[in-house]
């Protein structure tokens, strides 16, 4: 979602025209969480998606017209009536979404909710369905971490992924020659320094650690550190063996069962992956489910709300 603010914030400062469509409220169904936005501008160039199936060209047509007026419209989505043309069931869901064109000076606010490194806040006023005057507003919390212990391969596979789920990647090694920009592309921040020493400084609940060295000199202090702290996710990689090795040092070091029990691992739910990219699939779906408080069963054998 973010990505689409990085979009109007250029087109804000190239003066080009467009307007952002913004769904601001949701019953009975999630197709996509309250503030998705979409970018549109005069010509028809679409950055986003509000997932409103066929109806989102109507959702197009009106940010296309507000980008060209200036008008603000509101957008009436009624998700749960039967298809007209194979009498299917809808999904359910009831959308409201608002085209609105941001002024200028809305692309440092643009730029801090990409960033993600504290709150940032969208508002902007409506006419209701009764005529009266409204205001949305939402605000974009800061991006979680994800911190990686060891520049492995796999740390890199992870860090191009994981921004897609909105985390702040981070990997920490100490090693000159592994943790480079070669290696581990553009995503994520390197920081080359000792799990012991830099960890303390930053984990709390919304950091999330896996360790990925297969070397206790770095996988062992950094689990010190990750139990300690408030972290909601410890992920540890490797085999039983090697996972009942770290658990009995840590055992006599004096952490208990409810302590150990944080660890997950082997990291990742069970997809029977075994590439770079499947382990690193399955390592950020446990993450993710974690952060909702889901288990990974799959949807088709599961009652929860699918969102």
């Amino acid at each position: 979602m973010r990505e689409v603010f990085d979009t109007a914030a250029r087109w804000l400062d190239d003066g080009r025209p467009f307007a952002l469509a913004t769904l601001i409220t949701l019953r009975d169904a999630a197709p996509a969480p309250v503030g998705t936005t979409v970018a549109v501008d005069a010509v028809g160039r679409i950055v986003g998606n509000i997932g409103a199936g066929c109806h989102e060209s109507e959702i197009i047509e009106a940010a296309q017209q507000t980008a060209r007026d200036g008008r603000t419209r509101r957008v009436d989505i009624n998700l749960s009536t039967e298809d007209d043309i194979f009498n299917l069931p809808g999904c359910g869901a009831i959308l409201q979404v608002v085209t609105w064109r941001p002024p200028r000076a809305f692309s440092q606010e643009a730029r801090a909710i990409v960033a993600g490194q504290q709150r940032a806040r969208v508002a902007f006023d409506y006419v209701d369905a009764g005529g009266s005057k409204r205001t949305f507003e939402i605000e974009y919390p800061p991006k979680e971490s994800l911190i990686l212990i060891g520049a492995t391969a796999l740390a890199a596979e992870l860090a191009a992924i994981a921004p897609r789920a909105d985390f702040n990647v981070i990997v920490v090694d100490p090693r000159p020659s592994f943790a480079t920009r070669e290696r581990l592309g553009d995503s994520a921040e390197i920081v080359r320094d000792w799990p012991a020493d830099y960890l303390p400084k930053v984990l709390s609940e919304r950091t999330h650690v896996v360790m990925l060295s297969h070397d206790p000199k770095f996988d062992l202090p950094a689990l010190r550190c990750a139990l300690r702290s408030r972290a909601p996710y410890v992920g540890l990689l490797g085999s039983r063996r090697s996972q009942s090795a770290r658990r009995s040092v840590l055992a006599e070091e004096g952490f208990d069962e409810s302590d150990l029990a944080r660890i997950r691992g082997p990291a990742g739910l069970d997809i029977g992956g075994a590439t770079i990219a499947e382990t690193a699939l399955s390592i950020l779906a446990e993450i993710v489910a974690n952060r909702h408080e889901r288990n990974g069963t799959p949807l088709s054998a599961s009652t929860c709300p699918i969102h």
